[in-house]
């Protein structure tokens, strides 16, 4: 048997000089997953300097030669955690941000306040925002889109993993989605594609793994983002409430994109790092 805590340590170092900050963190988090328990556990042995088996630790080694290659961790784990759920994630599907949790929220914190609201997410990737808000709302019906068949795959994968009853994934494209729910929709949520095409990603993970059709925007990154809005115009009734994820400089575009003939005054929200991340308006 090994020391647990010279194995975490030298992980730890190896990932910190790949240029990895959450070196420390990704480190436990992969002990955790091949000991098949969680990263509170795997602090516990190493405090106590608890033995692991060899088999594991040689496991183990190699997953974080791939992490300090820079592969996804949660490739790696093959989950992410999204707010209260877990999802399956790997090659081919966009790997859900922390900061997404809070355009969630926005959506979430709007449809709380309805009888039996009707959510539609589009370009749900995962599912991450679509099954977080049917599992924090259970009083909505919430339709994921998605496009890509890769994606769809792991959509429809966590859609029956989590077997919400309120929620199901179709496939559809951000300007023609959902055609049968046109103005019966409470409120629409997006995340889509918003990085200017000549710009390149400054983190390997995302650069080299994730899918570049849930990155890249068109020549100033926001022709998805027009295609979600004139949808949300079709999709949602008089007062129904829509959120757009986008990146931080793109919100007075984003304002701009919702005229006042059709929309309420928009307003973009700032997130826990204080950057401008969601934009939200009411259908006129």
């Amino acid at each position: 048997m090994s020391d647990a805590r010279e194995a975490l340590e030298a992980a730890t170092r190896l990932l910190a000089a790949a240029g990895i900050e959450s070196a420390r963190a990704d480190a436990e988090s992969l002990l955790a997953h091949e000991l098949g328990t969680g990263r509170g556990r795997v602090q516990a042995i190493a405090l106590t300097g608890g033995p692991v088996d060899p088999v594991v630790l040689a496991r183990f080694a190699r997953l974080v030669e791939r992490r300090a290659d820079r592969e996804p961790l949660q490739h790696l784990t093959g989950s992410a955690g999204f707010r209260t759920i877990e999802l399956a994630v790997g090659p081919g599907v966009f790997v859900p941000r922390p900061e997404t949790e809070m355009v969630a929220q926005l959506a979430i914190d709007a449809a709380s306040g309805m009888e039996s609201p009707l959510v539609v997410d589009l370009a749900t990737g995962s599912g991450a925002i679509a099954l977080a808000v049917a599992a924090e709302v259970p009083a909505a019906t919430v339709v994921g889109v998605e496009r890509n068949p890769a994606a769809l795959v792991w959509a429809e994968r966590n859609a029956v993993a989590l077997a919400l009853p309120n929620a199901r994934i179709v496939p559809g494209d951000l300007a023609d989605a959902v055609p049968e729910l046109d103005g019966r929709v409470d409120v629409v949520v997006s995340n889509p594609p918003y990085i200017p095409d000549g710009m390149i990603p400054r983190d390997p993970e995302v650069r080299l793994h994730d899918p570049a059709d849930a990155l890249f925007g068109g020549p100033d990154g926001l022709d998805p983002m027009r295609a979600v809005v004139a949808t949300a115009a079709r999709l949602l009734h008089p007062g129904g409430f829509v959120v757009v994820e986008h990146g931080e400089h793109q919100g007075a575009e984003v304002r701009a994109l919702f005229p006042a003939d059709s929309w309420h005054p928009a307003r973009t929200h700032r997130d826990l790092t204080d950057r401008d991340r969601a934009t939200t308006t009411r259908r006129r």
